[in-house]
């Protein structure tokens, strides 16, 4: 009597947000969407690919820009698979592909700028999401946005940073200090040329000081006063 072999049959559920890649034999049959499904689980193999929105880390970088000075730099990436056959067929690990991409390409953003430039306008380090984007196109992921979390300058460059802020600021509080200075005394210049013009005003000044509760009136009675 001949005995008939009996398959394995499986079933597979499916979440909304993943799609299942079926591989019978070694071969893509297809992509299972979200559901229950049933397969030979002796000949086929599923490869399950998350679809929801993902974030990936890029730790300080040390790089140099254009004026040659060291900076620490890490960003990350907003990305998401479009294309779960791509992602898992097109490389080894498509993220590694996507961390190297942003590797490359913000090492060609920082090299772009000077430091002044990059500490002026963060939104430079973000300028490379479309590069980023196209080289790991291929492969199923698009990528949304790649931004800077931290810019960190070696301490020498902290310190000296810190010393020409302190300088500039010292020398905003000296430039109010002197025009303050200069309109106090071009009050007090028109104050003079105008009892100067009108001794009147003069007398009537002390008339009125005169008047004020606690003041003490000293009469000069020097001859011609």
């Amino acid at each position: 009597m001949t005995k008939k072999k009996l398959f394995a049959n499986t079933y597979a559920t499916v979440m909304d947000w993943q799609r299942t890649l079926l591989f019978r034999d070694g071969t893509l049959e297809r992509v299972l969407e979200p559901g229950r499904h049933r397969y030979d689980a002796e000949r086929c193999t599923l490869v399950w690919v998350e679809m929801r929105p993902r974030m990936l880390q890029l730790p300080g970088q040390e790089l140099l820009t254009r004026d040659g000075l060291s900076v620490r730099v890490s960003l990350v990436a907003d990305w998401v698979v479009t294309d779960p056959v791509a992602f898992t067929t097109g490389a080894q690990s498509a993220e590694s592909v996507l961390y190297s991409a942003m590797q490359e390409v913000t090492r060609e953003v920082i090299a772009a700028h000077t430091l002044d430039e990059l500490i002026a306008d963060r939104a430079l380090l973000t300028g490379g999401t479309e590069e980023v984007a196209a080289k790991v196109e291929r492969l199923g992921i698009t990528v949304n946005s790649v931004r800077a979390k931290d810019l960190m300058l070696p301490g020498e460059l902290r310190k000296a940073a810190l010393e020409t802020i302190l300088a500039r600021e010292r020398g905003r509080a000296e430039l109010e200090r002197a025009r303050a200075e200069a309109a106090a005394l071009r009050s007090l210049a028109n104050t003079a040329k105008l009892l100067e013009d009108n001794p009147v005003l003069l007398r009537l000044r002390t008339l009125q000081v005169a008047t004020a509760p606690g003041t003490k009136v000293v009469l000069d009675a020097t001859p011609g006063a």
